[in-house]
């Protein structure tokens, strides 16, 4: 082939390449195109989907909210006592005395920086804050006496009298100012070293109990019904106490049913279906004259064991030792309950307001020999002075408490810590 030909032919064959290789590259810039394309119409379909599930997120919300209202308004319309209030997610609120607290607190329990929680936080607060008038009238009066001074005789006889006063009953007092008075006799005790001695002997007061019970913290035990009766006199906040175990019990996942089984008073069936809608849990009742509240139960462990039901919480007529006929009807529940679930966890739980001091204490007495009581709940503490009457149940009813009221709002009801009790109870300025 002459060298001419030779030339063209390797000049042709480039160009061709180059052809070649510009149809490819255009070949794949076009697919890239049709892939932008068809990943724009992707975009568009799932913006166009999002838009449509946010819009019905909107007016789920809002119906939600519609709902609430509607619960709020029947609540104000009947004027239910106890209703629960609307409560938001708590905030965090300033770096304060509170806070610190409330974080040394967590910290002295173990709890790690990123474990501590604004909710946590937040029932602390109003724990230290709902125990204010029982610490001004013992802690507050305790440290102006003692100052930096080491403790005599004669301050062991101001703190005996402090400790009475804040209802922490005979038996108590009388074991703390003992155990005082040993430890005087072997060592010099300075005012600081007292109040750290002081916690630590009412600790094992209020724990003792709850050892013995074999459970620290009362939850419904999974793969059988367990039954909490909440008995107590009227006035001590019974009902409004169950809606927020109600409450805490739906939070924690366990499947709840309430038993309105206080068919004495009128307006207990009212107030608990307002409870059970706020909670999410429903509620069986009978609203015809004179019911019998032992057909209620009835009806609900029916209805507890079709649903598997974790929790059924019977709330009973306030009833005192000396109304024989409601002990007797509570008398008629628990055979129910032992007939149709004798595989059923029982707890009987005594409803005891602390503002209600000695008296309280007299109620626990007498409902332990007749009612078969398993544990206490202790409400109204906030603005109480004598928060001291926990003490004395755990000491002289050998009662366990199993949880504590610090306020009126549906989350204002947390299961008992002893340390964080001790520690709100004792807090210093």
């Amino acid at each position: 082939m002459p060298n001419t030909d030779s030339d063209n032919s390797r000049e042709w064959a480039a160009q061709a390449y180059a052809l070649l290789k510009k149809r490819q590259e255009e070949q794949k810039q076009e697919l890239i195109k049709e892939e932008e394309q068809k990943q724009e119409l992707i975009k568009e379909e799932e913006q166009k989907q999002e838009l449509i599930k946010e819009e019905e997120q909107k007016q789920e919300l809002i119906k939600e909210e519609e709902q609430k209202q509607e619960l709020i308004d029947i609540a104000n319309k009947v004027n239910i006592p106890g209703a629960p209030k609307t409560d938001g997610e708590p905030e965090l609120g300033k770096f304060d005395d509170d806070f610190t607290w409330s974080a040394m607190v967590l910290a002295a329990q173990g709890k790690k920086i990123n474990q501590i929680s604004i909710d946590e936080i937040d029932w602390l607060t109003k724990l230290r804050r709902g125990l204010e008038e029982t610490r001004k009238g013992f802690v507050t009066e305790l440290l102006d006496k003692l100052g930096d001074d080491p403790l005599t005789p004669e301050s062991l006889d101001d703190l005996e009298t402090l400790l009475i006063r804040a209802d922490v009953g005979i038996n108590c007092t009388d074991k703390v100012i003992n155990s005082l008075r040993k430890k005087l006799n072997e060592e010099v005790v300075g005012g600081e070293a007292g109040i750290k001695f002081l916690k630590k002997e009412l600790k094992l007061i209020i724990d003792r109990p709850i050892i013995n019970s074999g459970a620290n913290l009362l939850v419904p035990q999974k793969g059988k019904l367990n039954v909490w009766l909440l008995v107590g006199v009227n006035g001590v906040g019974k009902t409004t106490t169950l809606g927020k175990l109600a409450y805490l019990s739906s939070r924690s996942n366990y499947k709840t049913l309430i038993a309105a089984a206080d068919t004495f008073r009128a307006a207990a069936v009212e107030q608990l279906k307002v409870w059970g809608e706020r909670s999410n849990v429903d509620v069986i009742s009978n609203q015809s004259k004179n019911a019998d509240p032992a057909a209620v139960v009835f009806d609900a462990i029916n209805s507890a064991n079709k649903k598997n039901v974790d929790l059924l919480l019977v709330d009973t007529a306030g009833r005192l030792q000396t109304k024989n006929n409601l002990m007797d009807e509570l008398a008629k529940i628990k055979k129910i309950i032992d007939k149709k679930v004798p595989d059923a966890s029982v707890e009987s739980l005594l409803v005891l307001d602390a503002s209600q001091g000695q008296n309280g204490l007299k109620q626990a007495k007498s409902f332990a020999k007749s009612a078969n009581l398993t544990g206490a709940i202790i409400t109204k503490l906030d603005g109480s002075s004598r928060g001291g009457v926990s003490l004395a149940v755990s000491e002289e009813v050998n009662l366990p408490i199993r949880f504590i009221g610090a306020g009126e709002g549906i989350k204002d009801l947390r299961p008992f810590n002893s340390y964080e009790f001790v520690e709100a109870m004792l807090a210093e300025k």
